[in-house]
């Protein structure tokens, strides 16, 4: 899903990927990101421990880049 995003002009995408012992220690908790999974948009998550259509994602990231 996020492969095909990239095309969108003005899209950064960054991936964190971690184990699950990184994601629960405390240095996790401490800096800041949401508990995993989660996706966000800029500093704000839009889904956290569900799944989001691809569909949604654009229409979210679409309405970010017209604001």
């Amino acid at each position: 899903m996020l492969s095909g995003l990239d095309s969108m002009d003005g899209v950064e995408i960054e991936v964190i990927s971690k184990t699950r012992g990184e994601f629960k220690s405390e240095a996790y908790r401490q800096n800041g990101l949401p508990p995993a999974p989660a996706l966000m948009l800029d500093d704000e998550v839009v889904v956290q421990g569900g799944p989001i259509t691809e569909e949604k994602l654009r229409e979210l990231v679409a309405a970010r880049q017209s604001a």
